[in-house]
């Protein structure tokens, strides 16, 4: 039985290192879309980092950004949803942090954009812009956040994933998808699976009929959830190790090759 849905994550998965889609993987995404096959792109990426991709992957579909905090409509560049966390539980976890790794630092994505405590990255471009938002977590806390980011530069990654994850427990949930010292914090409950499915029963499918690709441990859940998974050849071991089957390399267009071959597609 061919899949119903593909779910594809975007970094280290769809996109090349260089962050671009190729031909081939564009042929792969039309192919579908023509088989009415829908394509939900899964990411960890904020809304504010997708605007230049949509038209690359087909500028139509939905997609779940944030790992799972927000439903996008990518042709009608709006919300459809947001899985947001409350501000007493924001509050919380970041005492918690702090109190159990000295020395974290935080930013918040936004249903509307991006905030950050003045000692978050502050030596990214991105971060410096004078339109972004500062203050301490208290100051730019709101009920429209659907990402709390910490950040430490002096503990190693996954040393200090571990640690967070123990200091909130089940408040939230906690998860990385970089090489830098970064752990992404959603609310209870939302993952990149959970809001797939949901989707996923408005669409009409099962998770037998997904299947899903990907390469971080922000994907495990997604991974764990879909009927069929794939792991990218260059994920994370974490990542391998859970997957039923792994595909080439994201920088060998490792999805479109599969997908080519699952749905008998004429495509290179």
């Amino acid at each position: 039985m061919r899949p119903r849905l593909v779910a594809t994550d975007l970094d280290g998965t769809l996109l090349h290192t260089d962050g671009t889609v190729t031909e081939r993987t564009r042929a792969v995404l039309t192919a579908l879309d023509e088989l009415g096959v829908p394509v939900v792109f899964t990411t960890g990426r904020p809304i504010r980092w997708m605007e230049q991709l949509w038209e690359e992957v087909g500028g139509h579909g939905l997609a779940i950004c944030s790992n799972g905090g927000i439903v996008y409509d990518v042709a009608r560049r709006e919300v459809r949803t947001a899985r947001t966390i409350p501000v007493e539980v924001l509050l919380a976890v970041g005492a918690a942090i702090r109190d159990a790794v000295p020395g974290s630092v935080f930013a918040l994505e936004k249903t509307g954009g991006f905030a950050r405590e003045h000692d978050f990255m502050p030596r990214l471009k991105v971060n410096a812009t004078s339109d972004v938002p500062t203050g301490d977590l208290e100051e730019i806390a709101d009920d429209t956040v659907v990402k709390l980011l910490a950040r430490h530069e002096d503990v190693g990654p996954e040393d200090y994933w571990r640690r967070v994850e123990e200091a909130v427990g089940a408040q939230v949930v906690s998860t990385w998808s970089s090489v830098g010292t970064l752990v992404e914090i959603s609310a209870a409950g939302v993952t990149k699976a959970s809001t797939l499915a949901t989707l996923a029963a408005e669409l009409g499918a099962g998770p037998d009929e997904v299947i899903a690709f990907g390469d971080m441990p922000n994907d495990l859940p997604l991974l764990e959830w879909a009927g069929t998974s794939y792991a990218m050849a260059n994920a994370h071991q974490t990542v391998i190790d859970l997957a039923d089957h792994t595909a080439p390399r994201n920088d060998e267009d490792g999805v479109a090759a599969v997908l080519s071959r699952v749905f008998d597609l004429s495509i290179g």
